[in-house]
């Protein structure tokens, strides 16, 4: 599911601004109904703004992801995006123990 959706934002990549977004993680709950997807988005201007706008796609992001995977899955999951800050945390680490 992570692959399908990474390409399916790199396909949409201009209408979001023409930034690199990542699929970074995909955690689907138990019963496959909710899926939480966090992005990495560069360069990190404007965060927000780009992932409102992904939110604002959801209902077409869905729509092609259950294209995909219509065999493999009975229900294609809500999606909830979220911002993967884990290399920020990583470079602010990094920077204090310099």
């Amino acid at each position: 599911m992570q692959k399908e959706l990474g390409q399916i934002i790199q396909r949409r990549s201009a209408e979001l601004g023409g930034k690199l977004i990542t699929v970074t993680t995909v955690r689907i709950s138990p019963d496959l109904s909710v899926a939480k997807i966090y992005l990495s988005i560069f360069p990190p201007k404007e965060t927000d703004k780009t992932l409102l706008a992904v939110k604002e796609m959801i209902p077409q992001i869905r729509h092609e992801l259950g294209n995909l995977v219509r065999h493999q899955l009975r229900i294609v999951p809500e999606l909830a995006f979220f911002i993967d800050d884990s290399l920020d945390y990583i470079e602010k680490i990094e920077n204090l123990l310099k």
